[in-house]
């Protein structure tokens, strides 16, 4: 799939600089858009990688808690929630192009009436999430005539995840465990984040290995309950931050006999957003590296 898409994108360059291939095949321009609105926070990250200022972005309050980085730059105006975005709104800011992705899929007709829409598939389990976002970002890219920007800014990323890896394997003198990232939702349920979702494809980029991807789902995570975490003796364990509740859960005998905790392989991360697009990946590696190296190398032998 991604293949086809990098082929057709590479045809749409040269038929006319004002096409753009999305999932469900080619987006017509009449000129290169000047007026984006993006319904997905991965898609609006996209554009501000690109220097561009989107005129709206769904729900703006939420993506600055959530996603945290890239900062959206200021005056975006917030098109609504993101599975639920208000058409009047998009209509007022005459987009001239509009990104939805998997959360809009039901809402591309109505859409339509307004402006060109490209929607691109972002997270299913039937292509890798992660390079999928990196081609869209180059198609963007190519759309726009920053195909040369978004190279070297790609090739900048791929530097940062793989020097992250490098400090967190110096920091164990090269044996590092298996890591183990999760998003605590409850005191007595968590997302285990493993294969296709954007930490599991940040670890393997720095060099690291996974504790237990599983299958790829569509998002990446499963749902597991707290105390299955026990089963964790050997491994490192990040918890991504926020958990509103962590002090309810952290002051609990369950809590403080987890082997993890107990030989002291756990750390929290702070904030960073994993249902974002390629560029996530960075934040995300430097974000579990910063954590990683908090944890004391003689408790990882």
């Amino acid at each position: 799939m991604l293949r086809i898409l990098a082929f057709l994108a590479a045809f749409t360059t040269g038929a006319s600089a004002q096409s753009l291939s999305d999932s469900r095949g080619l987006v017509a321009l009449d000129a290169p858009p000047e007026r984006i609105v993006a319904l997905s926070w991965a898609l609006a990250e996209l554009l501000v990688e690109l220097d561009v200022t989107p005129v709206g972005v769904a729900d703006v309050e939420g993506y600055g808690t959530w996603v945290v980085q890239p900062a959206l730059p200021e005056g975006v105006a917030d098109m609504g929630l993101r599975n639920e975005p208000n058409l009047e709104q998009i209509a007022a800011v005459a987009p001239d192009l509009i990104l939805a992705s998997d959360q809009q899929s039901d809402v591309v007709p109505m859409l339509e009436r307004i402006a060109p829409v490209a929607h691109f598939e972002s997270f299913t389990a039937e292509h890798d999430n992660a390079a999928a976002s990196r081609e869209t970002y180059l198609a963007l890219a190519r759309m726009l005539g920053k195909e040369a920007e978004a190279e070297a800014r790609l090739a900048d990323l791929d530097a940062r995840i793989a020097a992250a890896g490098e400090r967190v394997a110096t920091h164990f003198g090269g044996d590092v465990p298996p890591v183990l990232p999760i998003r605590l939702l409850s005191p007595t349920n968590l997302r285990l984040h493993g294969a296709n979702s954007m930490a599991a494809a940040a670890l393997s980029q720095m060099g690291l290995d996974h504790a237990a991807p599983g299958e790829p789902t569509d998002w990446g995570f499963v749902q597991r309950p707290v105390e299955d975490l026990a089963e964790f003796d050997s491994e490192l364990v990040l918890a991504i931050e926020p958990f509103p509740q962590r002090d309810e859960l952290f002051g609990t005998q369950l809590w403080q006999f987890m082997p993890f905790v107990r030989t002291g392989r756990f750390a929290e991360v702070r904030p960073v957003w994993t249902f974002g697009g390629v560029f996530s990946l960075g934040y995300i590696a430097e974000a579990f590296a910063e954590s990683l190296m908090t944890i004391d190398p003689e408790a990882a032998r």
